[in-house]
């Protein structure tokens, strides 16, 4: 798989570099140059295609002019021993449950994708890198259960203060393990802002081999693409009709892959989500990019710490303008619209819904007649276990489900008993001390 930067096509890069050095010196975000065509494949898959499966045939369809199939196929059965769920809510209605992971949340799947795939590759090279992420809590449990027993990764992870979770004492560095979380005596707006100013010193990160475990990194995107070809297999021969997506909007990155996923030649016919400020409705009804006006060159750098993927729904756009003015149904959704919506799915479906679910609901609802056009199907994409968001269901319903056992071990809080650092410049040398 070839890569070029969203700010310069001519900046090209294979999958391995654009993963190891994932943000372009120009500023932009990597994404892919083309496609291969999987539609015969997508159509012979069905229920008993396991989602390790379709993971290594995508991997090896993305990158085998890297990678051998076999070395694709070890890298998703290693990062997927956990699987996604799709459940038949009625007769047109899908639920497609990102959250049984270790840590509940969806972001189980890319960060144990990257982590695998870029241990691989590390390893081939004989080459060591470095995550720099912050993070108040889920990200920082699931990179550092994913990191376990790696032999060329380590993770610096910044918390604000009283916000570290998730990690055991054999993590820490100083234990001969892969993390060194780091308390900084502020707020996480404190940590996203040391972690932009590091990711400004390219010698520095050059040195040790920085990369990010967010979406910034097109390898933790690029699994995301999985979750549609999986429900796909599971509901393709229950349903008769076109198949649409609801799915909360984030930081775009599941619109982007699940477009990606389009490009792949995966039957589909469209994605709902409720607007953004980023994300609107024209007068006509199709979707707008509001940053759009707004010139490539005149922007700042793409952000290492909080990253947007608009810029990458932008390329698409660009791509295929007038396909994907009829491709994207975004739907004006208020909070008493979302609330109705999380009540509607208790009462009809005896289903828990946190706010980003429901709100990608109630933007379903309001475009009922894009889905009532020839029998159509609607896949509601779930990220997290609605127990992460419990006050939210709990005000809403007046209940919430318990939080799994698995879930509250893997999130409790961890004590470093370390100085809590203020700086980057504390930051930087802490780094040189102790990796």
């Amino acid at each position: 798989m070839k890569l070029n930067s969203t700010r310069n096509s001519s900046n090209k890069v294979n999958f391995y570099n654009a993963v190891l050095d994932c943000m372009p010196i120009d500023g932009g975000l990597y994404i892919p140059e083309d496609f291969a065509d999987l539609r015969k494949w997508l159509l012979y898959t069905n229920e008993k295609t396991t989602f390790s499966s379709i993971a290594g045939a995508l991997t090896s369809a993305c990158i085998n002019d890297e990678f051998s199939p076999i070395i694709c196929e070890t890298i998703a059965t290693k990062a997927f021993p956990f699987s996604p769920k799709v459940r038949r809510l009625d007769n047109n209605l899908f639920a497609l449950e990102l959250y049984h992971t270790p840590t509940g949340s969806h972001k189980d799947f890319g960060i144990s994708y990257l982590v695998n795939s870029l241990e691989t590759m590390l390893t081939m090279n004989g080459e060591t890198a470095t995550f720099l992420d912050a993070t108040v809590g889920e990200l920082g449990a699931s990179l550092a259960r994913a990191i376990r027993g790696k032999k060329h990764l380590k993770a610096v992870l910044l918390y604000p203060r009283g916000f570290v979770r998730g990690l055991e004492e054999s993590d820490f560095v100083w234990n001969g393990g892969n993390v060194l979380p780091i308390e900084i005596d502020g707020t996480e707006h404190n940590c996203h802002e040391i972690v932009r100013e590091i990711f400004a010193d390219h010698a520095f990160v050059e040195k040790y081999h920085l990369t990010v475990a967010n979406t910034a990194n097109i390898g933790r995107l690029m699994p995301q693409m999985f979750f549609y070809p999986y429900a796909f297999s599971r509901i393709k021969n229950q349903v008769n009709g076109d198949i649409f997506y609801a799915m909360p909007c984030g930081n775009y990155s599941n619109l982007v892959a699940g477009l990606y996923s389009w490009r792949l030649s995966l039957p589909l016919n469209g994605f709902i989500c409720s607007t953004t400020d980023e994300i609107k409705v024209d007068l006509a009804g199709n979707c707008e990019i509001m940053d759009s006006i707004v010139e490539l060159e005149k922007r700042e750098n793409a952000d290492p710490a909080s990253p947007s993927n608009l810029e990458r729904l932008e390329e698409i756009f660009g791509t295929s303008a007038l396909m994907l003015r009829h491709f994207i149904y975004p739907a004006q959704v208020s909070s008493e619209e979302a609330d109705e919506a999380c009540r509607k799915l208790f009462k009809d479906y005896n289903v828990y819904a946190d706010k980003p679910t429901s709100q990608a609901y109630a933007a379903a609802l309001k475009r009922k007649e894009v889905i009532d056009e020839d029998d159509a199907s609607l896949v509601l994409v779930m990220r997290d276990h609605p127990a992460l968001k419990a006050e939210y269901i709990r005000h809403t319903l007046g209940e919430a489900p318990e939080m799994p056992e698995r879930i509250a071990e893997a999130l409790r809080h961890t004590s470093i008993d370390r100085p809590f650092l203020a700086s980057t410049e504390e930051v930087l040398l802490t780094m040189a001390d102790e990796l």
